[in-house]
């Protein structure tokens, strides 16, 4: 059973619908494009509380802001930068960062380009339809959409480009020279701020490189409809990324949270930034020194939202690969946290804590 907005309890075979929708491959996007007034009922989170929905209204916090020009130009600077890298990683497990790098000009072609994907025939897009993470390139509407307890309100256009790059081809035609440009800006800004983030742990500037950190590049490109009743879903449930870093590329309608001292806070766009965030696998091997922090998305009734992130290292690909917290890290006063092993049970472990 189900509670709708009317109040009403409804039943509903939740796998069947799941498996329908999968199977109809038009997304959440085909589903407003019919119509639809109310939300299906394997939409609708029973625990999604209103009351929490966003704390940042009435709270003294806001997301760190992070200027890096002049990273390269100045030592004084770099330290300055490199400090506060440390506290917004320390204390919030996210910051917004400006003067990346990547011009203004490809951020929003990149937006407009995954726009243009999700907002193209359906039929055109149904060419892409997958649910083989294996594969390339990838559209979907949520990764485990099949085995989940309820869907969550977006679609996504996903590609891999480390450690090996799709054909040019691979890609739809619509988006295909924007996705190449700026998957190869990010994984420059990657490169550049596992070397900050290094330097920012006391380290040699390239350990977490050394460690391949920046190796796996896992990118996604959102597109959350218009909801008839965004107060009954989430675009993106609560959640922690998986991976060791997570860069998002937001449009400026908004929805991102960020749960900083038990409120919900808006990660509100700025023009010309990005999002960065701590993963679990980073959190893991710096002995939880840095922290990766839960998120979710909200969705609202006007306008679409679209966002791209590019995760560092993801749970997506399994690797046999062993970590534990570096050495250096650790001290008699902070002895390790983490035993040695995959990536994939350091985060299976992590989320079951936080349940």
């Amino acid at each position: 059973m189900i509670l709708t907005s009317s109040g009403v309890e409804v039943e509903h075979d939740q796998k069947r619908e799941l498996k329908a929708f999968d199977d109809s491959k038009s997304g959440v996007k085909g589903l407003v494009d019919a119509g639809i007034t109310k939300i299906p009922p394997m939409f609708i989170h029973p625990q999604y509380n209103l009351n929490a929905k966003s704390g940042s209204a009435v709270s003294q916090f806001r997301v760190p802001l992070v200027d890096l020009d002049g990273i390269n130009d100045s030592a004084t600077l770099r330290a300055k930068i490199m400090d506060q890298v440390r506290e917004a990683c320390e204390n919030w497990g996210f910051f917004q960062a400006v003067n990346h790098g990547i011009p203004a000009s490809v951020l929003e072609e990149m937006i407009d380009g995954i726009r243009g994907f999700h907002e193209q025939d359906t039929q055109v897009k149904k060419e892409f339809y997958k649910r083989d993470f294996k594969e390339k390139v990838s559209y979907f509407s949520k990764f485990d959409l099949c085995q989940a307890t309820v869907a969550t309100w977006k679609d996504c256009l996903s590609w891999a480009m480390a450690p090996s790059s799709p054909d040019p081809t691979e890609f739809p035609a619509v988006c295909r020279d924007i996705v190449m440009e700026y998957s190869k800006q990010v994984k420059r800004l990657g490169c550049t701020l596992f070397e900050l983030l290094s330097e920012a742990l006391g380290l040699d500037v390239h350990r977490l490189k050394d460690m391949e950190c920046a190796e796996m590049i896992f990118h996604a490109g959102h597109y959350y409809p218009p909801c008839p009743e965004p107060e009954l879903t989430l675009g993106a449930r609560r959640h922690t990324e998986s991976g060791f870093l997570a860069v998002l590329l937001q449009d400026q309608v908004g929805g991102l949270q960020v749960l900083h001292q038990n409120q919900w806070i808006d990660a509100s766009p700025m023009p010309g930034a990005l999002v960065i965030n701590v993963g679990d696998s980073l959190q893991v091997i710096t002995n939880d020194r840095f922290k990766s922090i839960e998120h979710r998305v909200l969705v609202n009734r006007v306008s679409p939202r679209v966002s791209v992130a590019s995760a560092f290292g993801t749970n997506l690909f399994p690797s046999s690969k062993l970590y534990s917290p570096i050495k250096e890290l650790v001290t008699q006063e902070n002895p390790p946290k983490y035993k040695e092993a995959t990536l994939q049970a350091h985060v299976a472990y992590l989320r079951g804590q936080r349940v």
